[in-house]
C-alpha cells in the first residue's frame, strides 16, 4: 500500500514522503525552487543511517539544484530524491514502479533521472509506469550523463589552473581524485592524457589497485586523502567533506571536483580563501550532468554535440567567478550563490515552453 504525505519545510515549495512496505519502499523527494521551470534532479538510492539523514540530503541536494541549473539557465527547477535503501541488495523492479507512482503524484513538476546507486536501465523500468523521467539509454534520450558531468569537471579544472598558473595544460600537475565511481573515473581517464599525476581514494581497495595499474597512479586511503600533498583536490563521491576538521589539512592550491555539497557550511568557503585555496563551487563544475539531460528537452530534439559545447562553458563561467571573487574579496561559492539568486529573482532563463511528456 503506497502511502504519501506532504512534510512543510520553510523555504521549499515542496517535499514529500512515501512508504510503501509492500515493496520497502521509504524515499524523500524535495522541490526547491520551480520559478525556471520544473525540477529535473537525479534519484539517489543509499543506506541511510536514518531518515532523517535521508531527509536532510534530499533538502542539500535539491536546493544545489536550483542554484545549478540557475546558473546554467537551462529553463529548470531545482529537486531531487532519494530511496532509503542498499542499491547493491535491495534495490527491485517493484521498489522502482512504485516510486513510478510517487513520481505521477507530483504531476510534471519534477523529473528524475540517474544518480548515486541508479543506472540508465533503472530509468527505463520507471518509464513504464511515468513519464516523468529522462537520461534513458534510448535513441531518442540523452542517456548516460556521467561522461558530459566528467569533461564538464575537467573544463572547471582547466579553469583553475588558468587562474593559478595562467595555462590551462596540466601537464605534470598532480590531481587527487577521491571517489571512482562514474564521474571519477572517467574524469581519471581525462586527466591521465593530459599527462597529470593522480592519485586515487576509494572505498573498494581492488578497483583503486586496477585503476592505479591501469594509469600509472599512487593511492592514498581514505583517511590520509585530505592531506595529501597535490596541485589539485578533485572531490568525487560525497559532500560535506571541506569541513572544519578537513580544511587545515590540505596541501593542494586548488579544490575542484565532481561531488555535490562540497562545502559543510558556506562560511567554509571563506576558510578556503583565507587559506589561499582556490575552490570551484560545485554545482557550477558538476553542471554537465544536468545540462546533457536538460538538453533531452530541447526543441529540436536531443543532440550531444549542442551538450558538449554548452559544457564547454563551465571553462569560462568558474573563470568569471573567480576574477569577480578576487575583485570584490568575496569567496567563489558567495559569487556563484549571487549569479545564481539573481537569476531566479529576474526570471533569467526561464522555459517559455512547457515539456511535452510523452508516455513512450
Amino acid at each position: 500500500m503506497l502511502n504519501i504525505k506532504e512534510i512543510p519545510v520553510q523555504g521549499y515549495q515542496k517535499v514529500i514522503e512515501a512508504t510503501n512496505p509492500d515493496v520497502n519502499l521509504h524515499c524523500f523527494i524535495a522541490l526547491h525552487n520551480c520559478k525556471l521551470g520544473p525540477a529535473l534532479g537525479g534519484t539517489r538510492i543509499r543506506s541511510y543511517a536514518n531518515p532523517q539523514d535521508a531527509l536532510n540530503d534530499v533538502l542539500l541536494l535539491s536546493k544545489a539544484m536550483t542554484y545549478k541549473s540557475a546558473i546554467v539557465e537551462n529553463g529548470l527547477g531545482g529537486g531531487k530524491s532519494v530511496i532509503i535503501a542498499n542499491p547493491l541488495k535491495d534495490k527491485s523492479e517493484a521498489l522502482l514502479l512504485s516510486f513510478a507512482e510517487v513520481l505521477n503524484y507530483l504531476k510534471g513538476t519534477y523529473i528524475a533521472a540517474e544518480d548515486m546507486g541508479t543506472t540508465t536501465e533503472d530509468m527505463v523500468i520507471l518509464k513504464k509506469k511515468t513519464p516523468y523521467v529522462c537520461a534513458l539509454p534510448t535513441e531518442k534520450s540523452s542517456g548516460d550523463p556521467s561522461r558530459f558531468t566528467a569533461w564538464g569537471v575537467f573544463q572547471g579544472i582547466q579553469s583553475v589552473s588558468q587562474k593559478l598558473w595562467h595555462t590551462t595544460s596540466l601537464r605534470k600537475k598532480v590531481i587527487a581524485i577521491q571517489g571512482l565511481g562514474n564521474v571519477g573515473s572517467k574524469l581519471a581517464n581525462i586527466l591521465f592524457w593530459e599527462g597529470v599525476e593522480l592519485i586515487f581514494c576509494d572505498i573498494d581497495p581492488e578497483y583503486v589497485h586496477k585503476m592505479c595499474l591501469l594509469y600509472g597512479a599512487e593511492a592514498v586511503e581514505a583517511k590520509d586523502f585530505f592531506s595529501v600533498k597535490c596541485d589539485i583536490l578533485a572531490p568525487c563521491a560525497l559532500g560535506g567533506i571541506l569541513n572544519d576538521e578537513t580544511i587545515p589539512l590540505l596541501k593542494c592550491k586548488g579544490v575542484a571536483g565532481g561531488a555535490n555539497n562540497q562545502l559543510l557550511r558556506p562560511e567554509h568557503g571563506l576558510q578556503l580563501m583565507q587559506r589561499g585555496i582556490l575552490y570551484a563551487p560545485d554545482y557550477i563544475i558538476n553542471s554537465g550532468g544536468i545540462t546533457n539531460a536538460a538538453a533531452e528537452f530541447d526543441s529540436a530534439g536531443y543532440n550531444p554535440k549542442r551538450v558538449r559545447d554548452k559544457v564547454n562553458h563551465i571553462h569560462d563561467l568558474l573563470l568569471e567567478v573567480f576574477n569577480r571573487s578576487e575583485r570584490e574579496r568575496k569567496p567563489p561559492n558567495q559569487v556563484a550563490d549571487e549569479i545564481a539568486e539573481y537569476n531566479i529573482l529576474h526570471e533569467v532563463g526561464k522555459r517559455t515552453e512547457p515539456i511535452a511528456f510523452k508516455t513512450q
